[in-house]
């Protein structure tokens, strides 16, 4: 199954919220990427640009996209961010098909 790396920010608001009231959000990570036949992999928070990461299995980019839709649409989140993470032996066959693409750069006539 493909995997998945979100980066998510929360509105000052639910950090309020958690302030008050701190919760484990991994359990409804979990709970919603299983809900579509995935896994959740690991769950971080950090400083930066971003508050927090997941990293998820999904059996398709439909059902990721059904999560990441169902998480932004829910408004505890300013950002949320999702990258299909690829193998390196996807990475190798990707680069072997590239190989023999003919790709011309805009405005060049050759």
């Amino acid at each position: 199954m493909p995997l998945y790396l979100s980066k998510f920010s929360y509105t000052p608001e639910t950090w309020s919220r958690l302030t008050r009231n701190p919760e484990d959000r991994r359990k409804a990570a979990q709970a919603y990427i299983e809900s579509v036949g995935g896994k959740l992999h690991g769950f971080w928070y950090g400083f930066g640009a971003h508050d927090g990461y997941n990293l998820w299995e999904a059996p398709d980019n439909v059902s990721m996209a059904a999560v990441a839709l169902a998480i932004s649409g829910g408004g505890a989140l300013s950002s949320f961010e999702t990258t299909v993470l690829l193998t390196v032996e996807e990475t190798m066959e990707a680069l072997k098909v590239a190989a023999e693409i003919s790709y011309r750069p805009p405005g060049n006539p050759t």
